[in-house]
């Protein structure tokens, strides 16, 4: 697929100015000029601090929330945390659930299960923790849509304080406490935070009002960080303070859960990549799997056999997790390529799907197709599905126009979540495939985003090392893309049986590898002495105690 390729070009200036202010190399300056990082934000962007994060009592009901928790405390209270399944909801839990027992709570969790509750609170749930009588249900990464669960828990005598960091609707819940920085009273000056985020601001709230020391809530931040990356949020402005001080905890954490968990994913350098595709797979595959408090256990556990058991149970999840999306990837590509690829939109429904991977198979065939894809399983005559789109194409708003033979649908922009009867099945997808056609959704174009073109004597291993300045990496602040022109390939070849592509590439007396992950089969298209363009992130490979730069292809084309 052709990709555009755009690259900035940053003020020289401000360039030069940066490389003075903060004695950093020139490509450092221009990715940092690139995110239009202000002066004032660049200390913090570099060398955050504890210092630096924002009063947690300009959230809305953040007083009224902690009020009610000391007043738990005091009265020896016990209290039910109400989370999610996924990595980010575990994580809330762990945090909040730790602090509090530590203050000397009686203090329980409740998550529903992904395959038989679905997200979120639900009435059955509320029941069964009224029956066990308490009085104060707290919820983390989650709440702000429960509006008649909530009502049915007021019903019951039940307060509930709600921690969330999803939108609300124009009409809140009528809880306690409704503590989101998303809402639009809201004078946080940051809406963007996980929702283990949120959990921290809670615990250094209370904090602030016990006058405890920072390192009571401080403690925590490599849990919070695991969560915060985990999600995806955009790693700026508060979340960059929690990912940066967090990972450096994360590799000294006194947690055996998490560093049974990071032993058993092998990852020799812990920073974004060993969270984002070493822990946050493993603790979601438990919740897509329909076992989601084996992660719980596995975080509170303080016995070292336990976590090396939990943590190897969870690796099996995982390893499970992936041989299902195998499969069902498989089975879509196959039925993409003899029905579908015609389409401007993939929509497929089948039985047996697994509920819970279907949505990591969609994303992963939109990445593929560049198309918008809907996936549902089928259980007997109900069908339950996820969405993801592509840049450009509100599949949020496509399903509010187009949406009439759904039973219900939720999401955003760039995911969904539907369920829709299986009669009604093909007439959806034919209404949305009309929809969708006409919004000249082929016209869209993939767009690449370039920091700088370089050529090979402007960089060197020093830089390259230099460039972990700009850690974490993530959504928000994503690895910085480099564009090299007129290269000639000196050698070429397939690794690991012909899924990937290995170069070695030359400019003048310069030479470099590049390595091409899942393009093996580019191998056959180039020869050499082949001229080429490469867009790619600059890596440091490290061989047989030999350190090297190398260039890691993100997309690659003929020079012209």
């Amino acid at each position: 697929m052709n990709k555009k390729w755009e690259c900035y070009k940053p003020d020289e200036n401000k360039v030069n100015e940066l490389v003075k202010l903060c004695n950093i190399n020139e490509i450092i300056a221009k990715v940092l000029v690139n995110k239009n990082i202000s002066k004032e934000e660049l200390n913090i962007f570099i060398n955050p601090t504890r210092k630096d994060f924002h009063n947690p009592f300009l959230m809305p009901d953040m007083e009224i929330a902690v009020n009610r928790i000391i007043k738990a405390i005091t009265n020896k209270e016990k209290i039910m945390i109400y989370g999610d399944y996924d990595a980010d909801g575990i994580t809330s839990i762990t945090v909040l659930k730790s602090f509090l027992e530590e203050r000397g709570l009686d203090v329980f969790s409740y998550i529903p299960n992904r395959l038989d509750e679905g997200y979120g609170l639900n009435n059955e749930a509320i029941k069964k923790i009224y029956d066990e009588n308490y009085k104060l249900i707290i919820t983390v990464d989650c709440g702000i849509s429960g509006i008649d669960e909530v009502e049915y828990a007021n019903s019951l005598g039940i307060e509930v304080i709600i921690t969330d960091h999803h939108e609300p609707a124009d009409i809140l819940p009528k809880a306690l406490a409704v503590v989101d920085a998303k809402r639009k009273d809201s004078k946080y000056p940051f809406n963007q935070l996980a929702g283990v985020g949120v959990v921290f601001k809670l615990i250094q709230a209370i904090s602030i009002k016990l006058n405890l020391d920072e390192k009571e809530y401080l403690k925590y931040l490599d849990i919070v960080c695991i969560g915060t990356i985990s999600d995806i949020v955009p790693l700026i402005n508060e979340n960059r303070v929690i990912a940066k001080l967090g990972l450096k905890l994360v590799s000294q954490t006194k947690n055996i859960g998490l560093k049974s968990l990071l032993n058993i994913a092998g990852f020799k350098q812990i920073d974004s990549v060993a969270v984002s595709f070493g822990v946050a797979p493993r603790i979601n595959a438990c919740g897509r799997m329909g076992n989601e408090k084996l992660a719980l256990d596995l975080f509170l556990t303080k016995d070292y056999e336990l976590a090396r058991k939990l943590a190897t149970k969870l690796n099996e999840y995982n390893i499970k997790r992936q041989e299902i999306e195998k499969k069902i990837f498989n089975e879509v590509t196959q039925i993409v390529e003899n029905k579908e690829k015609e389409n401007t939109c993939i929509v497929i429904g089948e039985n047996g799907w697994h509920h819970g991977i279907i949505g990591i198979v969609a994303s992963k065939v939109t990445d593929m197709y560049f198309k918008p894809t809907i996936l549902i399983c089928f259980d007997e005559d109900i069908g339950k599905g996820s969405g993801r789109s592509i840049p450009g194409f509100d599949l949020h708003e496509a399903l509010m126009k187009c949406g009439k033979n759904l039973e219900k649908f939720g999401g955003h922009s760039m995911a969904v979540g539907v369920t829709i009867k299986k009669e009604k099945f093909e007439e959806f997808k034919t209404e949305l495939e009309k929809y969708a056609s006409k919004c000249n959704i082929t016209d869209i174009v993939p767009i690449i985003n370039i920091d700088s073109e370089l050529s090979l004597k402007e960089i060197s291993l020093e830089k390259v090392r230099e460039l972990k300045i700009l850690e974490p990496f993530g959504e928000g602040n994503t690895v910085p893309l480099f564009l090299f022109k007129n290269l000639k390939i000196n050698s070429i070849r397939s690794l690991s049986e012909g899924k990937h592509l290995k170069l070695t590439l030359k400019e003048d007396n310069y030479m470099i590898d590049a390595i091409g992950f899942n393009i093996g089969e580019l191998a056959e298209k180039y020869c050499l002495d082949d001229k080429i363009d490469i867009v790619g992130s600059l890596d440091i490979n490290s061989f047989n105690g030999n350190d090297s730069v190398q260039i890691v292809i993100k997309d690659i084309r003929k020079s012209y």
